[in-house]
């Protein structure tokens, strides 16, 4: 039940970001499956609750899309998924995966950001 029909829930950003063992389709499926896992756990989200999730990546991963990989893993035939190249800052984190997803959450509920692997550091609040 979407936020439009349902007044227990809102409408919410979350964040959450891992690393990838390398630049291989297996290492990035590994890890953007990893990351989707944890922040449906972590925040109890039911698919039809998910409206789009935006990933970036850093400039060493290249050999697939993000996107394509939770579309087929996680059957989002109708969520809005986007891929997008991180910005280049000097001496940033290697094999980075970033995402910001748009979800109803029940309104009672703190939002989970998962920060995993390397990412932990990035925010040590998560």
């Amino acid at each position: 039940m979407t936020g439009k029909t349902n007044p227990n829930l809102k409408l919410t950003a979350l964040r959450g970001a891992t690393t990838s063992k390398g630049d291989t389709d297996y290492f990035i499926k590994d890890a953007v499956i990893e990351l989707i896992q944890e922040l449906i756990t972590r925040n109890n989200l039911n698919q039809e609750n998910i409206i789009s999730i935006t990933f970036t990546v850093t400039r060493d991963l290249t050999s697939c899309f993000p996107a394509s990989i939770a579309r087929k893993n996680f059957n989002f035939d109708k969520v809005a998924l986007l891929d997008c190249q991180q910005m280049f800052v000097p001496n940033d984190m290697n094999f980075c995966i970033r995402l910001l997803a748009l979800v109803y959450l029940e309104s009672f509920k703190q939002s989970v950001h998962p920060y995993l692997n390397e990412t932990a550091k990035l925010r040590p609040d998560r």
